[in-house]
């Protein structure tokens, strides 16, 4: 059954998504709103079909420009946000070269980041800066890569130059722009097939080290429909947070805690503590493919 489950997903996203794409590409040459918008209805469209059930506690800003800071654990994470609200994302220049993958990232504009090479972070400043200027709202994945599920990785404080210029920068001429609002977007699967995850099933979704996607997202499909809680931060104003790593550390203190919630269920009274990892705390070795939890 898992397996028939898996190859009726895929035929119906083939299905969904190929005659579609030439659609966004006339958007984006004709209208940018509606290059903005369409991607969200396909994407609220593919949850359904994967089996995607989203519990969304609070909403992204609309009418303004918004920097969504998230943590990272699955590849399905750009469904579910794209289906929560109209967005594009901060990506690795290698998701630009990935066969297919790349085309629906550029489809939905996605800003592609060369982590290798400073000189690359002015342009890449100025295109997040102009998009954010547009309106759009822009998801930045803070941790850099992705993790087992389990817990919220070290925010990488560069990854915030672009959106957050240092003061010299903004001297420059590279000012926040006007009426921009950052919020946090905390994310994790807590049902399979309606049964609670536990930390040792987490990273059934995770999809984190040396992962190869095409086996995990097969094991994934196979494994049944998912439940997938959100919750996301009130607005602050970009200009309030004094520089990138005020920024970084406010945004993954919020997280931090809102994951822990939601993972252990708490109410929003409750008073819990939340620890930051040491840098050297590392995700755990990747489960092989001959693993139970992937048969």
């Amino acid at each position: 059954m898992g397996t028939l489950r898996a190859v009726s997903i895929l035929t119906g996203f083939f299905a969904l998504t190929v005659p579609l794409m030439p659609v966004q590409a006339v958007l984006l040459r004709v209208s940018p709103a509606g290059a903005r918008r369409f991607p969200h209805w396909y994407h609220r469209q593919v949850c359904r079909l994967f089996g995607l059930k989203l519990q969304v506690d609070g909403k992204v800003a609309r009418g303004q420009p918004v920097l969504l800071v998230a943590n990272h654990t699955s590849w399905l994470d750009i469904t579910v946000l794209s289906a929560v609200a109209p967005l594009s994302f901060v990506a690795k220049k290698e998701v630009a070269h990935w066969p297919f993958v790349s085309w629906l990232a550029k489809l939905q504009r996605s800003v592609f980041v060369d982590r290798g090479r400073r000189s690359a972070v002015g342009a890449t400043t100025n295109e997040i800066m102009a998009r954010l200027a547009g309106g759009d709202t822009v998801v930045l994945f803070a941790e850099g890569t992705s993790s087992d599920g389990n817990r919220v990785l070290p925010f990488k404080t560069s990854l915030f130059a672009a959106a957050k210029p240092s003061a010299k920068a903004s001297t420059a001429g590279s000012s926040d722009p006007p009426d921009v609002v950052v919020q946090t977007l905390s994310l994790v699967y807590t049902r399979l097939h309606g049964v609670p995850l536990s930390r040792w099933a987490r990273p059934i979704v995770g999809w984190f080290g040396d992962m190869e996607m095409q086996s995990h997202a097969w094991s994934l499909l196979k494994a049944g429909p998912l439940d997938v809680s959100i919750r996301i931060g009130a607005p602050i104003p970009l200009g309030d947070f004094a520089d990138r790593k005020d920024l970084a550390r406010r945004s993954e203190a919020e997280i931090r805690e809102n994951v822990v919630r939601l993972l252990r269920s708490y109410p929003e009274e409750a008073e819990i503590a939340v620890t930051t990892p040491a840098a050297e705390d590392r995700i755990p070795a990747s489960p092989t493919r001959n693993s139970p939890m992937f048969r």
